[in-house]
């Protein structure tokens, strides 16, 4: 266990300051550890904002979109009997067999509803006397709480768990988030599906280990599961990585990615939290105490290991009441019930994410990044927040909507995450997915398992994908071990620098000479022609 740098940390303005002394902090000299100014941020965000209604670069950027399709569809036409031929020679592999990884799974929903309803059923014949639950200061059992439903072992099936998201759920994220409570009840999701509970999280974590099992077992499906931190209380963190540790759920196949749920109003309208920053504080001090001395927090040391990213979660298409700007109260003076818009939850999640991958960085320990859920619905100004701070999102619905910012996340390579079907459930329909039309212009999307590995698993990337991942274009490809035709990756990486040259050259261009519209316009015939 690494031992105690002597550092100390104080949370100023929302974003955590790191000092060389843990006794007086004010006459100790602060670490070099920069971060995002606020003020640049914001003007970045108004010039980003003001491109993306911009109406000749809403047109030029459409046209560009328009041609990117064209193109692959002429390189299918051209290219795509090539391509099969390529992927026919190569010996024992192909879709089954190359290395996949669900950027995109929550933990409390990665089992579907068949392994659930046995796994409750089994525990319902092996633990009936367990005290699994605490009610007006009694224990009741397991035994107990489903003989308060009127229900035994025999009675349970899929259609009485009733966790299915139909018709009923679509445009009702308040109906979809029912759907986690196993027959509706929240005192099973409880029981069950959570990590801090009167049995510590037990039942959680045998399902979970069942479900890392089934993907070991299956050898080349692998998992980033997203588990929850809500920023109540200061000792969640330990909570979560004593969970971990004492049920030892750890596989090979599985990295862990933290969620903050935006509910501060939830939580300041019961007076659990006094401030904005008092979130932030209980998010992030105790990642800075196990940076700066593991042997304070060894377990949740251990954890962050394990650990790949943040992201944020809820609702977008809430209603947002005040607009991010200098004028913004900082996070101390947030005392009001509304919720802080999308854009302040995640640059004061960056700017201390930031600060401490610079310490972590600077201590030899691996370091994080931010992937929210960004795009499914709301305003428009979500998909530009994402644009500036994440490494990648989850869903990018939004962007059919908005073609300068389309073209600006192909331009970046960020990545998007999509999960049709969900959002099949909720906000879009499946057949109006946008999936097709952004992989044909090349955007970096990725479906379910079905992941071409752009993000995660650094350390084994080389055998994932060969000794020469790292590299651009063809050079990179390893078609033996992607089953992806050099083709298709020579096309994609040309495609991208044509696009970036042509960007890069208008910028570099001085300015076009004027067209006289006047001439170029008139429909009779042309001077000397008459």
């Amino acid at each position: 266990m690494p031992g105690d740098t002597g550092y100390g940390c104080k949370m100023e303005g929302g974003v955590v300051h790191v000092y060389t002394k843990k006794t007086n902090m004010d006459k100790s000299t602060e670490l070099d550890l920069p971060y995002p100014d606020l003020k640049e941020y914001i003007a970045d965000l108004n010039v980003m904002m003001a491109l993306v209604i911009n109406g000749p670069v809403k047109s030029f950027c459409y046209r560009r979109l328009q041609y990117l399709s064209s193109k692959f569809q002429m390189h299918i036409l051209l290219n795509e009997m090539k391509e099969l031929a390529a992927q026919k020679k190569v010996p024992h592999r192909d879709f089954y067999n190359i290395r996949k990884v669900d950027t995109h799974i929550h933990a409390s929903s990665c089992m579907n509803q068949k392994h659930l309803l046995r796994f409750i059923k089994r525990a319902m014949k092996k633990y009936p006397g367990e005290i699994v639950h605490i009610e007006n200061g009694r224990g009741q059992t397991l035994k107990e709480v489903f003989e308060t439903m009127n229900l035994t072992a025999f009675d349970l099936s899929v259609d009485t768990l009733d966790m299915h998201a139909d018709r009923n759920t679509f445009h009702r994220f308040d109906k979809f988030n029912s759907k986690y409570n196993p027959i509706g009840e929240s005192i099973l999701r409880e029981i069950f599906i959570k990590t801090d509970n009167h049995v510590e999280g037990k039942y959680f974590a045998h399902i979970i280990k069942e479900v890392m099992f089934d993907l070991e077992e299956s050898k080349y499906q692998n998992s980033e599961l997203r588990l929850s931190i809500y920023g109540r209380s200061r000792d969640e963190w330990d909570k979560l990585a004593q969970w971990a540790v004492k049920h030892s759920v750890y596989s090979d196949n599985v990295r862990w990615l933290v969620q903050v749920p935006r509910l501060f109003d939830v939580y300041r309208t019961k007076k659990q939290l006094a401030n904005f920053q008092e979130m932030l504080e209980n998010i992030f001090m105790p990642l800075f105490e196990a940076t700066v001395n593991p042997r304070s927090h060894p377990e949740l040391h251990l954890f962050l290991e394990h650990l790949v990213g943040f992201d944020s979660v809820d609702d977008e298409s809430k209603p947002e009441h005040h607009i991010f700007n200098l004028d913004s109260p900082l996070p101390g003076d947030w005392t009001e019930e509304d919720n802080p818009p999308y854009s302040y939850y995640l640059y004061y999640t960056y700017a201390n994410m930031t600060v401490l991958n610079h310490l972590r960085r600077r201590r030899g320990f691996n370091t994080f990044v931010l992937r929210p859920h960004c795009g499914e619905a709301g305003p428009i100004h979500h998909l530009v927040s994402g644009f500036m701070l994440s490494e990648n999102i989850s869903h990018g619905l939004l962007l059919r909507k908005a073609p300068v910012l389309q073209y600006l996340y192909y331009l970046a390579q960020i990545g998007i995450a999509m999960s049709p079907l969900s959002n099949n459930s909720l906000f879009l329909s499946y057949h109006r997915n946008p999936l097709p039309e952004y992989l044909s212009r090349g955007l970096m999307v990725s479906l379910s398992t079905d992941d071409p590995l752009q993000f995660h698993f650094t350390k084994v990337k080389s055998y994932w994908l060969g000794p020469s991942y790292y590299k651009e274009g063809p050079k990179c490809n390893d078609i033996r071990r992607t089953n992806v035709p050099d083709i298709r990756v020579a096309y994609r990486c040309e495609t991208l620098l044509e696009e970036l040259q042509l960007i890069t050259h208008a910028v570099r261009t001085d300015g076009l000479d004027p067209i006289d519209e006047e001439d170029s316009l008139t429909m009779g015939p042309l001077p000397g022609q008459r």
